[in-house]
């Protein structure tokens, strides 16, 4: 009797288990409604339909017309314009990304320190990454003038010749290189959060031991930071293969010799100057094939250089 009790009992608070994390389920379910139903409206439903366009010849006057990958193959054999425009981003993700992440994690280990007015420089450090884009562009043209810019007169005190800067097909992608390191307080919060999270105790340990502040920075600094490290560099990358706002505002027409004419720039151009609409979608298309293919990359080789520290 007592066993058959037992068992009563415990069928009876599996089914009060059962029922309760049913109507957890739907209370979750009921929640997430209003994302999933902005993500199906907002975003999987564009992408299919981008990805649908891509496969006609559209110029949103007339009817599309189906042409199944004539736009693919159009791009990859006969775009010259479309292979200076993945050169010119390239080079510019393989100029300013080291760049920007090394300077954004000097300055969070600066600012890491423990002295007086740090809070007040890591906000003006900060500041200009969250300024408004096309204001920023703006200001760097006032800068970057050939004549008579804020950088040449600069250079004139240490008497270095002015550069043409935006103006000359050699100088304009370091210009977009150089305005790039603007925006590095983005990343330095970021690392800066990392450095905070790491034990101090482990400094305290190298220090009995004899480390230097070099031993330190490469034994425990980076290695406790490299999944930081690993998210700035993917959106680093997601960042790079993106721009557009810069090189719309200052070089519209791709600059000298398309020396600055971005993939997102040449993109915007097929879509609303040429109202090539489904080769846009094709371009686009295949820049997300891009980019997730180096984020895949790095994911896929992040095992060997990252750290995760063990939640025991």
């Amino acid at each position: 009797m007592k066993l058959e009790s037992s068992q009563k009992t415990k069928k009876k608070a599996d089914a009060r288990y059962s029922n309760l994390a049913k109507k957890e389920a739907l209370q979750g379910y009921i929640f997430i409604t209003p994302w999933v139903a902005g993500f199906i409206a907002f975003a999987l439903f564009p992408m299919i339909f981008s990805f649908l366009i891509s496969l006609t010849k559209w110029d949103m006057i007339k009817p599309a017309q189906f042409i199944g990958f004539e736009n693919y193959s159009r791009i990859f054999t006969e775009d010259f314009r479309f292979r200076q425009a993945l050169w010119v981003t390239a080079r510019y993700a393989a100029l300013s990304l080291p760049l920007g992440m090394a300077g954004s994690l000097i300055l969070a280990v600066m600012l890491n320190m423990n002295l007086r007015g740090t809070r007040l420089f890591r906000t003006i450090f900060y500041m200009p990454a969250i300024l408004p884009s096309v204001a920023v562009t703006m200001l760097w043209l006032w800068i970057l003038k050939p004549r008579d810019g804020v950088l040449n007169y600069l250079l004139g005190f240490l008497h270095i010749s002015p550069k043409p800067w935006i103006s000359d097909p050699n100088w304009a992608l370091p210009s977009f290189v150089i305005m790039s390191l603007w925006g590095i307080g983005g990343g330095m919060i970021i690392y800066l959060a990392g450095l905070q999270s790491i034990p101090q105790e482990l400094y305290e340990a190298a220090e009995i031991d004899g480390a230097g502040a070099w031993v330190k920075f490469r034994r425990i600094t980076l290695p406790m930071i490299s999944p930081t490290i690993l998210f700035n560099l993917v959106m680093g990358i997601i960042g790079s293969f993106q721009v557009f706002t810069a090189s719309f505002v200052m070089t519209p027409n791709g600059g000298p010799g398309y020396s600055t004419l971005f993939y997102v720039l040449y993109l915007y151009q097929k879509a609303f100057r040429y109202l090539q609409m489904g080769y846009a979608s094709a371009l686009a298309w295949i820049l997300f094939v891009i980019i997730l293919g180096l984020t895949l990359m790095i994911l896929r080789t992040s095992n060997r250089w990252v750290y995760y520290e063990s939640a025991e």
